[in-house]
């Protein structure tokens, strides 16, 4: 269970993280000058490209090396930086280029005409993005990130090369105490299982919620 609590602390960090910078990275290809747009376009490409273990370990590494090099040359002394936030940066900056893609995807899919109505009764970039862009690109982009957090999930058990004591970590120290493999497995196993059916019916329930509207709508065309 302490395993459990540290990969979806992680998991949940790591998601969100995930998803301001997939909001700003869809903007920002989408809306931004050509610099912006050719450095994200880099950084979802390189993301996408390189094994995810390959980005967390030299990510985790490298990054934390770099940031306690940078607070020492300020004069700050080493700093010494937690494996939960360590984990929860390097797993939200993987997790922001697939999410960079989703919203890219559903803010295109809205019309625009939706947009144009906002800017047309006055309505500020805040206001639009806020009354007009997020209702009409969630439902669009939900499926997406609904995707994202499993897969976030499982991503965690990554960090167990890094030596963070997650689930998968967790459980393979307690396989290795008390030989019991297999039944240790088949445990750690059922709780990615159920995490997994949780949050299918979370989504679930939050998908009919943004898209009730659309649905009234639809049979009401009919």
């Amino acid at each position: 269970m302490g395993g459990l609590a540290a990969s979806l602390q992680i998991a949940v960090g790591g998601y969100i993280l995930g998803l301001l910078i997939g909001v700003s990275g869809a903007l920002g290809k989408i809306y931004g000058g050509p610099v912006l747009k050719w450095s994200l376009e880099i950084y979802t490409t390189l993301i996408r490209a390189v094994p995810e273990l390959v980005l967390i370990l030299l990510l985790y590494f490298a990054g934390t090396q770099l940031l306690s090099q940078a607070f020492m040359a300020m004069g700050y002394g080493r700093v010494d930086i937690s494996g939960l936030a360590a984990g929860i940066a390097v797993l939200g900056f993987v997790q922001g280029a697939y999410s960079t893609e989703v919203m890219r995807g559903a803010i295109l899919a809205i019309p625009k005409g939706e947009v144009e109505a906002g800017a047309s009764f006055g309505m500020g970039s805040f206001k639009i993005f806020h009354r007009i862009m997020i209702p009409a690109m969630l439902p669009l982009a939900l499926p997406g990130l609904a995707n994202l957090w499993l897969i976030i999930t499982k991503d965690t058990a990554l960090l167990a090369v890094v030596g963070y004591e997650e689930l998968a970590l967790v459980t393979r120290q307690a396989a290795g105490a008390t030989r019991y493999y297999l039944e240790a497995y088949i445990v750690a196993g059922a709780i990615y299982l159920a995490v997994t059916l949780v949050s299918n019916q979370l989504f679930k329930l939050a998908e009919n919620r943004v898209t009730r509207g659309r649905k009234s709508l639809a049979s009401g065309g009919a």
